[in-house]
């Protein structure tokens, strides 16, 4: 009799505990779980985090910077508080090392007259290689289009040659651009590298872009010609053409042998809407060189481990650096991107509380704020070919890189966001973004860059790329541009916290359910080439 008892109670052990784990497991699928976690990202944290991260004191957080190294332990000592492990138990930090581009030598003569770098012409050190040259001949090629409906390089040859061109393209009496028959302007003035690419690929030398504001295009693009750049390999070429922005006295100088100078051609092209083409006879010597210091640069890593399926991993990014001081201004980059990483410090506290409270995600989750963003993407593209987690194990990249302002088609109705790449590897993440948004932040997803062919090149230029580029689904979540993208009246004075809030939740569900779900999420077959 004893021993039935026993038996009895052995039994309704097992079914109790087995009980327990269902109850669990159907809490941890519940749609009001997340819920409470997803509501400690609240507005009140988000902004503790940015008036400090984008303040004057953090100097702009420029890589390479003691500010930058600032925000580096700000970052690191945030995870640790919230007891957030380190990557590898041991440093938040992965160092990688840079390599500060500097001239020393930037000279353009014409005809023997030296004209002078930041006052006559301007050029990017991350776009231009070292040059020594003297050139007897430059072509004239119109706009530097080559387009099916106009085209400058129809009768020239410019192979191994340097050539003159106008900056933008044809536009009409009426002042509609020639190859759109409209006021918007086409890729050829939109996106500054389809004129170079055109140039390298017929063959060209280098290239001399006339602009009739040059003042203003110099003062606008200081911080960027006057500071450092930086690259991974100390090395490194440049993938493009060397090009340079001139004057119009620099032009015309370069046109004085052909008795035209640069506007009227300007406007005899506008005139006729048909390409004008020639060589001068002028001699202009080119004196270009960069010197390379080594920089430490970090990304700051902080690492959930999962459950039953943590050999797979969610990466939730954003980054920390901005564009550092230039004179007495600060670039304090709270919208670009204080906004997101603030964003991923909370969504990471978000998982950490529930992980205490017994709701461990199934797969682990990697909270990273990268450096070199603004250089080039450097930090997010040293990650991806030094993975600390094998990227065939990544399941996915959320990247957030400025979710706390309101672009200027929104100011209606600012409950937005923009989705770009989200369905370009993989349809089920789509789709998961939608349902998350559908379940908790009913935002309205804005897909309206959401494809490669868009001109301003977004789904190009943050650091989601570099882990789409190794076969990882990724979302960008984005706000758009504004009057203060990448100038120094970047504030958090100006940053809308409720709609912050708002974006930095919906990445977190979205990063929930797939850190929770049973199936990882497929890729798209393939297309055929």
């Amino acid at each position: 009799m004893a021993k039935h008892s026993a038996q009895i109670k052995v039994f309704f052990f097992f079914v109790f505990l087995v009980a327990g784990f269902y109850s669990q497991a159907q809490n941890a699928i519940n749609k009001e779980t997340p819920v409470a976690f997803g509501n400690t990202i609240t507005e009140m944290d988000l902004q503790k985090h940015l008036w400090i991260l984008a303040s004057d004191e953090f100097g702009g957080r420029k890589t390479g910077t003691a500010e930058m190294k600032m925000s580096y332990d700000y970052v690191a000592n945030y995870f640790q508080s919230i007891g957030l492990p380190a990557f590898n138990n041991n440093s938040f930090f992965q160092t990688y090392l840079l390599y500060k581009q500097e001239w020393v030598q930037t000279s353009i003569a014409i005809n023997n007259k030296e004209y002078k770098f930041l006052e006559d012409f301007y050029c990017f050190r991350n776009s231009n290689n070292d040059l020594t040259a003297l050139s007897d001949e430059i072509v004239f090629a119109g706009y530097g289009i080559a387009d099916e409906k106009y085209n400058d390089y129809e009768k020239i040859d410019v192979k191994d040659k340097f050539i003159l061109i106008i900056d933008g393209e044809p536009i009409d009496k009426k002042g509609n651009y020639f190859l759109t028959g409209t006021t918007e302007q086409s890729a050829w003035s939109k996106n500054w590298r389809t004129k170079l690419t055109t140039a390298k690929e017929k063959g060209a030398k280098g290239i001399l872009i006339y602009v009739s504001d040059i003042e203003t295009r110099i003062e606008k693009a200081l911080h960027w010609l006057t500071g450092s750049s930086l690259t991974l390999e100390v090395t490194a070429q440049s993938e493009w053409i060397n090009n340079f922005y001139v004057s119009e006295e620099m032009a015309d100088a370069i046109l004085t042998s052909s008795g035209k100078n640069i506007e009227s051609l300007k406007k005899k092209i506008n005139k006729k809407q048909k390409p004008l083409s020639f060589s001068s006879t002028t001699s202009v010597s080119f004196d270009f060189k960069k010197i390379n210091q080594e920089v430490e640069a970090n990304n700051v890593l902080g690492y959930l481990e999962g459950g039953d399926l943590k050999n797979e991993i969610v990466i939730v990014t954003a980054h920390m650096d901005h564009l550092g001081t230039e004179g007495e201004e600060i670039y304090n980059g709270a919208d670009d991107d204080g906004s997101g990483t603030v964003a991923v410090l909370e969504i990471a506290q978000a998982f950490v509380e529930a992980k205490n409270a017994g709701y461990s995600p199934r797969r682990s989750l990697l909270f990273m704020t990268v450096s070199g963003e603004e250089m080039g993407l450097l930090g997010s593209k040293y990650y991806s070919d030094h993975p600390v987690f094998p990227m065939e194990n990544t399941v996915a990249n959320l990247n957030i890189d400025m979710i706390g302002r309101v672009d200027e088609f929104h100011q209606e109705d600012s409950n937005y966001v923009y989705i770009i790449g989200s369905n370009f590897l993989s349809d089920d993440l789509h789709l998961i973004n939608e349902q998350a948004n559908a379940d908790y932040t009913q935002l309205t997803l804005d897909y309206k860059y959401n494809t490669i062919e868009d001109p301003n090149r977004f789904y190009f230029r943050s650091d989601h790329y570099n882990f789409a580029k190794h076969d990882v689904p990724i979302i960008f979540y984005f706000n758009g541009t504004h009057e203060d993208y990448h100038e120094a009246t970047d504030e958090v004075s100006k940053i809308n916290f409720d709609r912050l809030t708002k974006r930095a939740q919906l990445v977190f569900y979205t990063a929930w359910e797939l850190a929770n779900r049973n199936d990882r999420i497929k890729l798209n077959p393939k297309e055929e080439e």
